[in-house]
């Protein structure tokens, strides 16, 4: 496959800004991993500039493969007990409105490791009521029980990633099936009608327009409230090669469509990742009058 030259609206800002360092300094000092740093995001520079990062639990080493991403693929760790209450003493100490967190994938773990995103969920909100907590989660092997730990802990956001079309998912995603993404956001909905949920699909893997929209649809369809569409920008020569970058005028054709079926919110752009500027959604006036209503 021939390998596509960058456009110059992809390339970035490296500067990093003064609070870089203290930021990584603070999570080496609680030992905390970052999908930021993890998954080489093109946005990590900006994140951490203004003390904001996604908190990836759990360990650094992933029990799947996907050939998009770049979280490493190893041995196993251990559940870290004390992670849960050191993410909340970094969220406090960064003085944090939203805090994001994911994972690696743990399907070696009973629950998914649904039980510690609770954990953390409940050790954030024990410190700081008002924080806006939005989760990140892999579909815990479709384990419903495992989700509604998940629920239970009452996050104002859960994200579970569509990621790409289902035409791409043998090449792009093999040990995630599509229908069972799509029902573990129609779960949370199930489980609890206040949770917003969100998810996310990567352009630029070789889908169609066709395929999108119909994804897009499919989302809606799980009454799926917020939506990422971002460039696939691969992390490696190993990894799943880019067949085409996007033009941005066509990201915003997409944030419109996605508008019209109903999203209540929508990022596109090249630069658009799950948890970039995540707080965007919460601040929409829209999203505040519906959060006020369910009071």
């Amino acid at each position: 496959m021939e390998i596509q030259k960058k456009p110059k609206w992809l390339k970035i800002n490296l500067s990093e800004g003064r609070s870089l360092d203290y930021v990584k300094n603070l999570l080496n000092k609680y030992n905390l991993n970052t999908v930021c740093e993890e998954a080489n995001c093109p946005n990590r520079m900006e994140c951490f500039s203004k003390k904001t990062a996604t908190f990836m639990i759990l360990g650094n080493e992933c029990s799947r493969n996907c050939k998009f991403c770049n979280v490493s693929h190893g041995k196993l760790q251990d559940v870290d007990l004390s992670e849960p209450e050191n993410i909340a003493n970094v969220a406090v100490e960064l003085g944090l409105k939203h805090v994001v967190i994911t994972s690696v994938t743990r399907d070696d773990l009973p629950d998914g490791g649904a039980g510690h995103f609770a954990n953390v969920i409940k050790a954030i909100k024990s410190r700081e009521k008002q924080i806006v907590v939005e989760v990140l989660i892999p579909d815990f092997q479709g384990d419903e029980s495992a989700l509604n730990k998940v629920v239970e802990a009452k996050p104002e956001i859960i994200n579970h990633n569509i990621e790409t079309v289902p035409r791409l998912y043998h090449k792009v995603r093999s040990m995630a099936r599509y229908e069972r993404s799509l029902e573990v956001l129609k779960n949370i909905k199930k489980m609890n009608d206040h949770i917003f949920t969100k998810s996310g699909i990567m352009l630029g893997l070789g889908e169609k327009k066709e395929e999108i929209m119909k994804v897009l649809k499919d989302l809606r369809g799980v009454r799926c409230d917020f939506l990422t569409i971002g460039q696939y920008l691969a992390p490696s020569a190993k990894h799943y090669p880019v067949v085409a970058y996007i033009k941005p005028e066509t990201f915003e054709k997409y944030k419109e469509e996605a508008l019209k079926l109903g999203f209540e919110f929508v990022a596109s752009g090249p630069f658009v990742r799950s948890s970039y500027n995540a707080a965007e959604a919460m601040e929409h006036q829209k999203i505040k009058d519906i959060r006020k209503n369910m009071k």
